[in-house]
């Protein structure tokens, strides 16, 4: 329980620069506005969009909020808060099964472009999922950006698991297969693999993912598959976009969503599940290999709005 009272706190300050950006604009309308009109919902509206939420899950958020408003019979601004922050959590409840492969034999294929933190992303998962007492099997396929094996060996060593890896420039399937091997060999529960994501090269990028696809299916029929991009929340608008564009190339089951602490666009989160109907199933707000947890709607939501969370 302290890790995840210990989260809360990271990411309550994580998310200090998007709450200082959308509460506060929400806070002062409430105090503002004497009565609900069209000009309160216009206001609030401004400020999610503002704060990366997405026109899509604006709308319905906004349009949530005046039905609540109209069936409870609301007089008062102040009272809207709440109504809000249901409304917000909502949106973007992941679901019990987002966390299947965790429970079976699985293939996990990660992708994302160079710099938004996706070799320490997959290294802080294993950590993880080796933490649950899983049995995990790194593959170092992003074989084409120099040093991704050696950062990805460095994170290995640390989560204590086992990596096959390539030489730089050898090809990205070859590793899978090789990673196949060894995972059945070893008995593992998990095998990540991490995997380029050149979207500039988007015929390129497809076709190496299909040849990926094919070897896992060829090799490993059995396994559960998984595929998780990484995207830069700092980036905002520019990660819903990058989302949009591998969905076009591969079957996105989930989101990993990292650098929160550094940004002012944590609403984004809100809005690529909603906008493409992919949940952000972790997200990260810090360095430590701790930083790395499983989305939680409920208290993302309370952290933006530095609600604290029931005591169990």
């Amino acid at each position: 329980m302290s890790e995840k009272k210990g989260f809360f706190k990271r990411l309550v300050e994580g998310l200090t620069k998007t709450r200082n950006s959308i509460v506060t604009g929400i806070d002062s309308i409430f105090k503002n506005f004497s009565s609900i009109d069209e000009d309160f919902y216009e206001e609030i509206e401004e400020i999610l969009v503002m704060g990366d939420l997405g026109i899509n899950a604006t709308t319905s958020i906004i349009e949530d909020l005046k039905e609540k408003v109209k069936e409870q019979n609301i007089k008062e601004p102040s009272q809207c808060k709440q109504l809000l922050i249901d409304s917000i959590k909502a949106q973007m409840d992941v679901g019990e099964t987002a966390y299947e492969f965790e429970n079976r034999r699985s293939v996990v294929l990660v992708i994302g472009v160079n710099g938004v933190g996706k070799t320490t992303s997959i290294g802080k998962l294993a950590g993880k999922l080796t933490d649950q007492g899983k049995k995990v099997v790194l593959a170092a396929a992003d074989t084409f950006r120099a040093a991704a094996g050696e950062q990805l060996s460095e994170w290995a060593k640390r989560a204590g698991v086992e990596m096959v890896g390539g030489q730089e420039g050898s090809d990205p399937a070859s590793v899978v297969y090789d990673a196949i091997a060894a995972a059945k060999a070893r008995h593992a529960d998990v095998l990540l693999c991490d995997t380029a994501g050149r979207l500039h090269n988007k015929k390129n990028l497809m076709a190496e993912l299909g040849k990926i696809n094919r070897i896992i299916d060829r090799e490993y029929p059995e396994a559960y598959r998984e595929t998780l991009v990484v995207l830069d929340g700092t980036t905002g608008q520019n990660a819903l976009a990058q989302a949009r564009q591998f969905a076009e190339v591969a079957n996105i089951t989930g989101i990993i969503l990292t650098k929160l602490d550094g940004t002012a666009k944590g609403g984004i989160a809100v809005a690529i599940h909603k906008e493409l109907g992919i949940p952000v199933k972790y997200i990260g707000v810090g360095e430590s290999i701790d930083d790395l947890q499983k989305f939680n709607a409920d208290e993302f939501v309370n952290a933006l709005f530095d609600v604290q969370p029931k005591a169990e």
